[in-house]
C-alpha cells in the first residue's frame, strides 16, 4: 500500500488548521448540537465510513450529537469496525445495534481491517466489541435511544436499506417506552435524512433502480408510505456529481500510521479512483440542513414502485422532498465533504514516518 508521505511541518500545520476551525463551532452559538442517530449498511462500499468520520468532525464541532448507530447489513464484522471507527475518534461507548436475521447480507472488501493486528498482536484499530452476534437488535438500540430524547428533536441520517426504520415502525412498546414504534418516531424524530431512490435519467437509464432500495423494496416501500415525520431523499443523482478525489486519500489522513476511513477506501477501491459521495450527503443536510449546499424540490410523496424504482409527484401536502445539486455549488459541497472526513480526532497517535 502506498501512501505517499508529506513533510512533518506540511502535516502539523494541515493538523492546526484543521483542528482550529474544530475550535470554534458556528453553530454552536445558533442552536444545540442536532442529536443524531446513523443507520447504515457499512460493508459493501466506503461512502458509509467516510460519511461516519464526518459526523465525528461535526461533534467535535459542536454540532451534533451522536446517540446511537444502527447497521442495516447482515455481516459480523460490521459492528465490530464501527465500534473500531467510533474508538478511533475517542467515542467507542457509542451504543450500535444490528439487523441480525432476516437483514440483506453482503461481502465486504474492508470490513477484515477490525481483525488487523499490530507486531505486539493487539489490534491495528482497538475495540470491544468482536461480533456483531453479540450487539443489541438495532430496533431495541433505536427505541431506546429515541425514548431517551426531547420531542421533535432527533434526526436519523440513513444511508443504507430501511429494514432497520421499517422495523421500528411496527414495534411494539416496550421497557423503554409506551408508544409504539411509529408514535414513538412521530414524537420524537424531527427529520429522516436519507440516501435513496434516483429521480433523473441515470446514464440514459430512465428507469434507474437505485441500489439501497432495490436491496429492501418492501422496507422502502413502507418508509415512503407510513414514515410520520419529514423525509429529505439525497438521490443517486448527487453522489455521482460529488466524487471523492483520491488524492484526499493519498494526502489528507497522513496524520497516523493506519487511518481507518483511508484504509477502508483504498481496499474498496484504489486511488486514483475517485468514488462518489453517495452517503455524505444525506449526513450533510441531515446535520447542518439548509447551508446553501443544496437547493430542495418541491414538497410531494415518494411512490417506490414493485420492481423498486422510484417515482416523485409534487404534492403540498407531503412530506417528501429531495436535494438538487447545482453544477457551480459542486465545488463548495466536495470541499467541505474533504474537509470533515478528513479532520483528525481529537487525540491520535504520532503521524507515519
Amino acid at each position: 500500500m502506498h501512501w505517499g508521505i508529506r513533510p512533518m511541518a506540511l502535516a502539523a500545520a494541515s493538523f492546526g488548521w484543521i483542528m482550529g476551525l474544530s475550535a470554534t463551532p458556528s453553530l454552536a452559538a445558533d442552536r444545540e448540537p442536532v442529536r443524531l442517530i446513523f443507520d447504515t449498511d457499512i460493508c459493501g462500499d466506503c461512502d458509509d465510513v467516510l460519511a461516519l468520520g464526518m459526523i465525528h468532525a461535526f461533534q467535535s464541532r459542536g454540532h451534533c450529537r451522536l446517540l446511537a448507530v444502527t447497521i442495516s447489513v447482515d455481516h459480523e464484522q460490521a459492528a465490530p469496525f464501527v465500534d473500531a471507527v467510533n474508538t478511533f475518534y475517542g467515542r467507542g461507548d457509542i451504543p450500535i445495534g444490528v439487523v441480525g436475521q432476516g437483514g440483506v447480507v453482503e461481502k465486504s472488501a474492508f470490513l477484515s481491517l477490525v481483525d488487523e493486528r499490530d507486531e505486539a498482536g493487539n489490534y491495528r484499530y482497538p475495540h470491544d466489541l468482536i461480533s456483531g452476534r453479540s450487539a443489541p437488535a438495532a430496533t431495541a438500540v433505536l427505541r431506546k435511544a429515541l425514548a431517551a430524547q426531547p420531542d421533535q428533536s432527533v434526526v436519523i441520517a440513513q444511508v443504507g436499506f430501511a429494514t432497520n426504520l421499517a422495523r421500528l415502525l411496527d414495534s411494539p412498546p416496550d421497557e423503554h417506552s409506551p408508544l409504539s414504534g411509529a408514535e414513538l418516531v412521530r414524537r420524537k424524530v424531527k427529520m429522516l435524512s436519507l440516501m435513496a431512490g434516483a429521480f433523473t435519467t441515470i446514464e440514459g437509464n430512465r428507469h434507474y433502480r437505485e441500489y439501497n432500495v432495490i436491496k429492501d423494496i418492501q422496507g422502502a416501500r413502507v418508509l415512503a408510505e407510513r414514515w410520520p415525520t419529514l423525509m429529505i431523499y439525497s438521490p443517486f443523482e448527487i453522489g455521482i456529481a460529488l466524487p471523492y478525489p483520491a488524492a484526499s486519500i493519498e494526502r489528507d489522513y497522513g496524520y497516523v500510521r493506519h487511518h481507518p476511513l483511508a484504509e477502508a477506501y483504498i481496499r474498496r477501491n484504489p486511488p486514483p479512483h475517485n468514488r462518489p459521495t453517495w452517503d455524505l450527503t444525506s449526513v450533510l443536510y441531515g446535520v447542518l440542513g439548509d447551508r446553501g449546499y443544496f437547493d430542495l424540490s418541491p414538497r410531494g410523496r415518494v411512490t417506490v414502485e414493485a420492481d423498486g424504482f422510484t417515482r416523485f409527484a409534487e404534492d403540498s401536502r407531503g412530506n417528501h422532498a429531495y436535494l438538487v445539486l447545482e453544477p457551480e455549488r459542486r465545488p463548495r459541497v466536495l470541499e467541505a465533504l474533504v474537509q470533515l472526513s478528513s479532520q483528525p480526532p481529537c487525540r491520535v497517535e504520532g503521524p507515519r514516518p
